[in-house]
């Protein structure tokens, strides 16, 4: 869930500068939607390479990922992407022009500010270095945690935000704190230079323009799932209803 994009539906070439392995003038202007879907292209990609295809086609890569062939394709074709007619998609070539594009050619050093129950367990992710992220530093204002190890990684208080921003040269923060806390440290971390925000707080932040933040509040998505088990039940009921109502009349007759 996005919320905050500076207004803007499409990943700029304006603010492209920063990202490794395209110039300027070359980085494409993506629809915020095929920018979601590249990270689940990235990671079928992968598997594809790890069980040895060289080539996939674009039915292969699209069921892996979850969406249609004809999305894919338009997907792909904003990068300069088309495939080979017969032959699909050649793998590695596929996965060094999405890496290129999300900035992942080089892995990226993330700063975890709270280490509560949902943060010492992100600390802990092996995933992230899979797919292009180290988490560099671990803050927190509670005192009690700092000099907590979480693995590997010493816990810091965030009166040292500065200094571990300009050490690890950190653009981008995950913040796991209790709502009441998150803006406070959202401000903090702009100031500090901080460009982009994963927010896990169920709050909604006020940022400057620039700063991108993405939001994942796990209770939204399981209301959102609530809803969906309540419209199937309703379905159930009106189902059950109709064949009730034919029983009904054929007994009538």
């Amino acid at each position: 869930m996005s919320q905050h994009r500076n207004g803007n539906p499409s990943v700029n070439s304006g603010r492209s500068a920063s990202a490794p392995g395209l110039p300027v003038a070359d980085f494409p202007d993506l629809p915020e939607a095929t920018v979601a879907r590249l990270p689940e292209y990235l990671r079928a990609l992968h598997h594809f390479a790890e069980a040895g295809h060289e080539t996939v086609s674009s039915e292969a890569l699209a069921g892996a990922a979850g969406v249609n062939s004809a999305k894919l394709r338009k997907d792909l074709s904003h990068l300069g992407s088309y495939g080979t007619r017969g032959v699909g998609y050649d793998v590695e070539l596929l996965v060094g022009q999405i890496e290129s594009v999300l900035g992942l050619t080089q892995r990226r050093a993330v700063a975890l500010v709270g280490v509560g129950n949902l943060g010492h367990a992100l600390a802990g992710y092996g995933g992230f270095a899979s797919r292009g992220f180290r988490i560099a530093a671990l803050l927190d204002a509670d005192s009690s945690r700092v000099g907590e190890r979480i693995n590997g990684l010493l816990v810091r208080h965030m009166d040292e935000l500065d200094e571990i921003m300009a050490e690890h040269h950190i653009n981008i923060a995950v913040i796991a704190t209790p709502a009441h806390a998150a803006q406070a440290v959202a401000d903090q971390l702009v100031t500090a230079g901080v460009t982009s925000i994963l927010n896990f707080a169920p709050v909604v932040l006020s940022v400057p323009e620039g700063v991108d933040v993405r939001k994942v509040d796990l209770a939204v998505e399981l209301q959102i799932l609530s809803f969906h088990e309540h419209r199937k039940a309703a379905a159930n009921v009106a189902a059950l209803n109709r064949v009730n109502g034919s029983r009904s009349q054929r007994v009538a007759g």
